[in-house]
């Protein structure tokens, strides 16, 4: 996600940091490049300032710009609006819609003056309070998204934005309620547009010939970010076609049948697979085949039509044993990549030549990395129109036309397509040439903080979802992929920086979409996303967010990291890599690193990370009771996870499993640093699979990144969304390896590791072979046969889980490092340990038990030596081996 180089996008939660929280400092109250200042409402201005002995207080504007101080006096203003102090501050009302304004004081426009409100919000604005003698005792500049949402909102959220066609003529539209003029510039002439009153939205209506021509907008506006007018020439924000490298948006009607590859409009599609039931797969485009020799369309779009490749024969596989989604990283327009492929620079170093353990990897690749084909694209530029990186040709809509291609070579692959969005920030603000949304409507489409600098928790300039037209444009935007490219899921990035409004409107709009009308079945389009709660808006502190404990019972799963943590061990952002977990060896296979305690300490930390494991097995259930390793009944929620519940779901699939993604090092390289380092290539990929298991045979829906089951490694790099193709790209043949050994891993994310990593790369029995990467890939996808088979699996209820789950062996004498789980007509076994386990469960002595049938057909032959001994009830598991028996 991160522009900045050396910023992590973290999948998981963010540790916290005071800086989240981006608390002002004391400012001089008179400032006027500062704006603490907030007009709320079109009578209301909430203001916390020093000045008790002020007698007056108002909103200075100018049109052209040009108020300063001089002489302790504010000049240069035009009009003033008189603002009379209210008692009591603001309303119930006022304080529910802005809680973190709840203790400013407020202060009403006279009724008088509010003929110029309109006039005033179409310039500089600052707030002032003047002593009895006129002298200036406070100043600031004034946030105003509130007051254009309540002025503008009504008629603008009803509004059809950028190109819209009618009988072939279009209609180009732009919110733009702030500026003086707007003008379209067309295909090298320009053309005036006009402003409707009510809405703030300038059109203008053009002929038949417009069709494919290139064109932006001129915006003349005030810029508070450089205190002036400017005039903006800037691109579509509701662009549905661009030319290479963003230059221009294109005039262009998605529905053009020139635009539709052949069997579009008939696209027969997977069955739809309820959000509770998926199994996804998490892919980025480039890395996909940017290394696959049998791909004729190698890091693009068209290479998911390619049938034969060997990349789209493992999708087909994956597909046919149960995945039911590919979860794409961004394939919208991103910023950070030259979209033509003559453009792209590559690293001038016979890479492969290079020892496994070097430095010069990374400075290679590193010298070239802004100017690459690679990146992993969370820098949005333009939220609705592909990716051109990706495109056979990015200057026109053939990436359209690709686009499509590509989700219709996933589906007739057995695959449904999620696109990964990310609307929580775009890739600039402020003046900067790849900012679009802010040099239309300068200081509203982002979040600004106290002093009306604009927040960056995401790592980049935050979006305020919050703000009306910003919401429209989230919902106005999903909706289209859904239409238009007949997308099937959505993850939304850092969606806990949206208000769960927003995101319940984006599912209200989607379940509105059918066959007859849209040609899409909207309420068959599955939603979840990162519901991590930091930064400015923790806690509820400015909207209710959608997070983890918000969503809940929304049917809008969330990641969830607390099942995650505990089979890898440790967190995303421990100083020392080894911390160990469930799958990795806590206790029953220490790797001697201190930062796992004695074995006391490893032992109680391993059966509490046993516990957060069963919750997870429950779909992270909230009321889900079972007995924990202290013998204790207790609920999911009642379970500690670093301070907060464990369990947090109303229902199953409100949680989403999963034990590795694009974020932080993959499961292969997190286990390379926690196992022990003379762990066998083989062991290595019994506990992958294990650790794998854990999602795949959870309730819920359970995500892995792509390559997992072929223990991909990214050369231990713990945030490789700038890396280049020599980390990222994925290896379908075994003999290629599997990226593990390929230098040591950039120094920006990763430097402080590099003493952990160093002898792991040097170690050339950590490279696994042949055997290890087909058996581990072949024993999931026998994992996922059984999870998409067996109904079990698939519980509608928490009353149906706790019907049919139960962890029989819980409690004070339980195993460390294994879990034996019963459900329904099932009885799995996760033994984790490097050594055979029995698990007798005296209530199944006399039932007749066998290992399931597909695992003594399958691909794993540790697994088939598993055995039941129906006298005593007595399970026996190899090691690091996850078996599931059926009752017969």
């Amino acid at each position: 996600m991160a522009v900045l180089p050396a910023v992590p996008h973290a999948l998981a939660a963010p540790a916290p940091r005071s800086a989240d929280r981006q608390q002002p400092t004391a400012a001089p109250p008179i400032d006027l490049a500062t704006a603490k200042a907030q007009w709320i409402d079109r009578d209301t201005v909430a203001w916390r300032t020093d000045g008790a002995d002020a007698t007056g207080q108002t909103l200075a504007y100018a049109p052209d710009g040009g108020i300063a101080v001089d002489n302790g006096r504010l000049t240069g203003a035009v009009g003033r609006l008189r603002l009379i102090p209210v008692d009591g501050g603001l309303t119930d009302a006022q304080r529910a819609a802005y809680p973190h304004l709840k203790d400013h004081p407020a202060y009403r426009i006279d009724a008088r003056d509010r003929d110029q409100v309109r006039q005033a919000l179409r310039g500089q604005l600052v707030a002032a309070r003047t002593g009895a003698d006129g002298t200036l005792i406070a100043a600031t500049g004034v946030q105003i998204p509130g007051a254009l949402d309540d002025l503008y909102g009504d008629a603008a959220t009803r509004a059809a934005l950028g190109p819209v066609f009618r009988d072939g003529r279009p209609t180009l539209a732009v919110w733009a309620p702030t500026a003086r003029t707007v003008a379209l510039e067309l295909d090298g002439r320009t053309v005036p547009m006009r402003r409707d009153a009510d809405s703030g939205v300038w059109r203008v209506t053009g002929d038949r010939s417009w069709r494919g021509k290139p064109y932006r907008y001129a915006v003349t506006v005030w810029a508070p970010s450089v205190r002036r007018i400017v005039t903006n020439k800037v691109t579509d924000p509701y662009s549905t076609a661009l030319t290479a490298d963003s230059a221009r948006s294109l005039v262009t009607d998605l529905r053009d049948p020139a635009l539709a590859p052949r069997g579009w409009s008939a696209l027969g599609k997977p069955a739809a697979v309820p959000s509770r039931d998926a199994q996804i797969q998490e892919l980025h485009i480039r890395d996909f085949s940017i290394a696959d020799r049998t791909s004729d369309h190698p890091g693009g779009y068209l290479a998911f039509t390619d049938s034969g490749s060997d990349g789209m024969k493992h999708l087909a596989r994956l597909a046919a044993s149960g995945t039911s989604y590919v979860h794409l990283l961004p394939a919208f327009d991103f910023g950070t990549v030259p979209e033509k492929r003559a453009d792209q620079a590559e690293p001038d170093c016979d890479l492969a030549a290079l020892p496994a353990d070097s430095e010069r990897q990374q400075e290679c690749t590193g010298a070239v990395a802004a100017k690459d084909g690679f990146n992993w694209g969370y820098d949005p530029l333009h939220y609705t129109v592909p990716e051109g990186s990706y495109a056979t040709d990015p200057d026109g809509p053939g990436r359209t036309r690709e686009f499509r291609r590509m989700v219709q070579g996933l589906n007739r692959a057995g695959l449904r397509t999620v696109m990964d969005v990310v609307y929580n920030h775009t890739v600039a603000a402020g003046q900067d040439e790849k900012s679009v949304l802010d040099r239309i409507v300068p200081g509203y489409y982002h979040r600004l903080l106290d002093d009306g600098g604009v927040a960056t928790s995401t790592c980049c300039a935050n979006t305020a979802p919050e703000h009306r037209m910003m919401g429209k444009l989230v919902v106005d935007s999903v909706v289209t992929w859904a239409k238009e490219y007949k997308v099937d899921g959505f993850r939304f990035d850092l969606m806990g920086h949206h208000p769960k409004a927003n995101i319940l409107a984006v599912r209200k709009a989607l379940d509105a979409l059918t066959i007859e009308k849209d040609g899409v079945d909207g309420k068959a389009v599955i939603l979840y996303g990162e519901g991590w709660n930091f930064g400015e808006v923790a806690d509820d502190a400015r909207f209710v967010q959608a997070t983890q404990r918000n969503m809940a019972g929304t049917g809008i799963a969330t990641f969830s990291d607390r099942a995650r943590d505990a089979v890898r061990g440790g967190g995303p952002f421990d100083e020392d890599p080894r911390v160990q977990g469930f799958a990795s060896g806590l206790y029953t296979a220490p790797n001697g690193a201190p930062a796992n305690g004695d074995p006391a300490q490893a032992k109680a930390r391993l059966l509490h990370y046993q516990d957060l494991i069963k919750v997870g097995l429950s779909g992270n259930l909230k009321d889900f009771t079972f007995t924990d390793t202290r013998g204790q009944r207790v609920k999911g929620s009642e379970v500690d996870y670093n301070g907060s519940p464990a369990g947090y779901a109303a229902d199953p699939g409100d949680a989403l499993a999963y034990a590795d993604a694009h974020d932080n090092e993959t499961l292969y390289d997190a286990l390379a640093f926690k196992l022990p380092q003379g762990t066998s290539a083989a062991d290595r990929a019994r506990a992958q699979v294990l650790a794998m298991a854990t999602a795949a045979l959870s309730q819920g829906p359970a995500l892995s990144q792509a390559g997992t089951d072929l223990l991909r490694s990214k050369s231990l790099d713990r945030n490789s969304y700038d890396s280049g193709d020599w980390f990222n790209a994925l290896h379908w043949r075994c003999q290629d390896g599997n990226g593990f050994g390929r230098g040591l891993p950039p120094a920006a994310d990763n430097r402080p590791k590099w003493p952990y990593g160093k002898p792991l790369l040097a170690d050339p029995a950590l490279r696994p072979g042949c055997a290890e990467t087909t058996g581990a890939s072949a024993a999931y996808r026998d994992l996922l046969r059984i999870r998409t088979s067996e109904k079990a699996f698939s519980q509608a209820t928490t009353a149906g889980v706790q019907s049919a789950l139960s962890f029989p062996l819980s409690g004070t004498d339980e195993t460390p490092g294994v879990i034996t789980m019963r459900l329904g007509r099932l009885v799995v076994v996760f033994n984790a340990t490097p050594e055979r386990q029995h698990q007798t469960v005296p209530a199944l002595a006399g039932e007749r038990y066998g290992l399931h049938p597909v695992q003594a057909a399958g691909a794993d032959a540790v697994v088939r030596t598993s055995s039941y001994e129906a006298g005593s009830g007595t399970f026996t598991v190899p090691a690091r081996t996850v078996a599931v028996f059926a009752r017969g």
